[in-house]
């Protein structure tokens, strides 16, 4: 597991299992986004993760990755989104949903494409926005599917059941 940030308690979750476990804090290195995302896929490569073997998922990466690194890992390279898209992409998702009036929110694994959050989308899990709903309120909810949509988007992956047509995922 590589983190782009130290402390997180995933990083805790990764080791206490036993998984390796890398942190290039983003803040402390003051990397352009290339330079930052060579040093990650160095550090995959390494460990056996290519184009062509293995899977890269993002949850909780909140960097623009470089067109250099989408284009490494294409078709293996998913992500999990705070909102159900095509809609609120980007940063501050739940906010965007709640700014426009949204009465149903949610969460997307999809792959990553050089367009942000515009990837083929593997699974979707709805949430209903609630009256007083705060930023922080709705994105507690969302972050419960997410914990259970993500592992399912990764199970498919793992299984083979996964098939990128055009915009479209299709599972088998």
């Amino acid at each position: 597991m590589i983190s782009s940030a130290a402390g997180v308690r995933a990083l805790e979750i990764a080791q206490r299992f036993g998984v390796e476990t890398e942190v290039f804090d983003a803040a402390s290195l003051h990397l352009k986004r290339q330079e930052y995302d060579r040093l990650i896929m160095n550090s995959l490569n390494r460990r056996g993760i290519s184009s062509k073997s293995g899977l890269v998922v993002l949850a909780g990466f909140d960097r623009i990755l470089s067109q250099e690194f989408v284009r490494e890992f294409a078709g293996r390279l998913i992500n999990i989104h705070p909102a159900l898209l095509p809609a609120f992409k980007g940063l501050h998702a739940q906010k965007q949903a709640l700014e426009f009036g949204a009465k149903v929110s949610g969460c997307t694994v999809h792959f990553v494409v050089p367009e942000v959050d515009a990837g083929p989308i593997i699974a979707q899990k709805a949430v209903e926005v609630e009256e007083g709903d705060t930023e922080e309120s709705l994105s507690e909810r969302i972050l419960v599917e997410e914990h259970r949509l993500l592992p399912k988007a990764i199970q498919l992956f793992a299984s083979g059941r996964l098939k990128i047509e055009g915009p479209r995922v299709l599972v088998s």
